[in-house]
């Protein structure tokens, strides 16, 4: 078996470009969602069942697109079919998503066409996603696997970046950023449509200058099942690298810290820094104002992220660069639940893009490092369940949390706090290992 040749900075960068576009959908889902449920008539309380639709989803889609991906075979590719149906779908449900309050629905109604919205766009949003994951995995060396997942987290953030400021730059443009009541205001449904037109060219950048290889080729560089060899996952996972589960373990409570992140940033920034008092009157200038601040720290967050990914690579290992960072991101969740200043909040976003930026690239590194299959794909898509399942147990785990903290949602990010110190400590269980020798 061949080993793949070092590749050149571009065709690094033009295998990931299109993760841009991809981010921008999936960071207006994690800033904007749970705004959009309570805009439209959820009880703030009740948010993180809401946020229970997105891990299910990808917990079902993302090993199938794996699965699949790595048995097919056309003239469009091995994973990019997977890529360009999963954009084409996520933007289709752009545009729909911010108008669930729009259509004359009763609350019940627009609630369970929102849901319905969201079951589309992360469907769509992983099966875009996973490809460029596994992208890496089929066309980069070990040798440069952490700088192409750098590349990675970089255009993740970026992303991210752009996203995050939509809705604060338009309304800083003048854009209405209130509305009638159970109506989503025109800066969040502008963000969703001018992501959505990002999110496609993107997508369409990468689809055409990022050649995938044909089998033959493909099985000089990497053990090619034999054709018609099918592999449960059941046996995948009985043979599936011990890293598998040390990194799974603690990428278990980085999720879960982040699922709450995303679910009650609105509601704590609105409560601390914003003095907002009734977490329901979601039509007061103030609760839209700190939705769109969450957009800024969120922003804040990113750009944290892409500077901690350069010094990602200078730790002499791996279980060093995880443990500094996530010891950050704890710190950063820690403060969010004492700070009242909405500029003092940079700080605290900023430490917590330092653990993000170490879950981006360090997982997906250590664990392709020890594969050496030709299931890269259907492992990868098994390891989407350490992302999705304890988002799942946060969700459901969040509304009886905020009811024992009597509402107060500031107090989440003190739960995210000992979560991610977990994660630290799990750290010490992992050992990397390369690929068994074929």
């Amino acid at each position: 078996m061949k080993t793949l040749p070092n590749l050149k900075f571009l065709a690094i960068w033009n295998i990931s470009f299109g993760f841009f576009g991809i981010q921008i959908a999936y960071a207006l889902q994690t800033s904007s969602l749970s705004r959009i449920f309570t805009t439209i008539g959820a009880d703030p309380n009740d948010l993180s069942l809401f946020w229970l639709v997105p891990p299910m989803v990808g917990l079902i889609v993302q090993p199938l697109v794996g699965k699949y991906s790595d048995r097919t075979w056309n003239r469009v590719g091995r994973r990019k079919p997977y890529l360009i149906l999963g954009a084409a779908i996520a933007v289709v449900v752009m545009l729909l998503l911010p108008n669930a309050g729009s259509f004359s629905f009763a609350v019940a109604q627009a609630l369970l066409f929102g849901a319905i919205c969201v079951v589309f766009l992360d469907a769509s949003s992983n099966m875009a996603m996973q490809p460029f994951k596994m992208l890496v995995g089929d066309l980069v060396n070990n040798e440069q696997k952490t700088f192409a997942y750098s590349i990675q987290s970089f255009l993740n953030n970026l992303g991210s970046v752009v996203a995050y400021v939509f809705p604060f730059v338009f309304a800083a443009a003048g854009i209405a950023n209130t509305a009638a009541k159970g109506v989503v205001p025109d800066t969040v449904k502008i963000s969703f449509y001018i992501g959505a037109v990002i999110l496609i060219l993107c997508v369409l950048y990468t689809m055409f200058t990022v050649k995938e290889m044909p089998p033959d080729e493909y099985r000089l560089y990497h053990k090619l099942p034999e054709k018609g060899e099918k592999t449960s996952f059941v046996q995948l996972l009985k043979t599936a690298p011990r890293v598998f589960w040390t990194v799974g373990l603690v990428q278990f409570f980085c999720w879960a810290a982040f699922l709450f992140l995303w679910t009650y940033s609105t509601g704590a920034i609105a409560t601390n820094c914003f003095g907002v008092t009734d977490l329901h009157d979601t039509t007061s200038p103030a609760y839209q104002d700190a939705g769109n601040w969450f957009g800024i720290c969120s922003a804040v967050q990113a750009i944290g992220a892409v500077v901690w990914s350069l010094a990602i690579p200078r730790f002499r290992t791996h279980r060093a660069s995880y443990t500094v960072s996530l010891a950050l991101g704890a710190a950063g969740f820690a403060s969010v639940f004492f700070v009242t200043n909405q500029y003092a909040l940079f700080c605290s976003f900023f430490l917590i893009g330092c653990a993000w930026a170490s879950m981006q690239a360090l997982p997906f590194t250590i664990l392709t490092n020890a594969l050496s299959e030709g299931n890269i794909g259907s492992y990868l898509g098994l390891f989407n369940g350490t992302i999705c399942l304890p988002q799942i147990v946060a969700a459901l785990a969040g509304k009886a949390l905020i009811v024992l903290f009597a509402g107060h949602q500031p107090a989440m990010f003190l739960v995210a706090a000992v979560l991610l110190a977990a994660g630290i400590v799990s750290v010490r269980f992992v050992r990397e290992a390369a690929a068994a020798s074929e």
